[in-house]
């Protein structure tokens, strides 16, 4: 499944652009703690989260995951979304709790 599947079946808003047809999510992570995350997350899974500075990017990046998707209505400011592009990493937003889109997310991928 990639990003732009799961962009569209899940409703999400985008806030970087380029090219999300071919990048493949394999799961999703969910954590706050950014040491949690460089620990314990696997290449190509969107990272969901309420974290939204430029470490945020930094961490996706270094660990290649496939997006990172920001919950409760949380917006990036402008250096981050920068950031993102530069790094290519797709940065999504849900006004949806943490709780009910990684259940959807869930689902979402156990039907692939």
């Amino acid at each position: 499944m990639t990003t732009e599947q799961i962009v569209k079946a899940l409703g999400l808003k985008v806030y970087t652009t380029g090219d999300m047809t071919t990048r493949e999510v394999t799961g999703g992570y969910v954590s706050d703690l950014l040491s949690d995350v460089m620990g314990h997350a696997k290449e190509g899974e969107v990272w969901i989260t309420l974290q939204s500075h430029a470490n945020v990017v930094a961490i996706a990046s270094l660990k290649e995951l496939a997006a990172i998707l920001l919950v409760k209505g949380v917006e990036p400011d402008k250096a981050v979304r920068e950031k993102a592009e530069e790094e290519g990493i797709p940065l999504l937003g849900t006004v949806e709790d943490t709780f009910i889109i990684t259940g959807r997310l869930f689902q979402l991928m156990s039907k692939k």
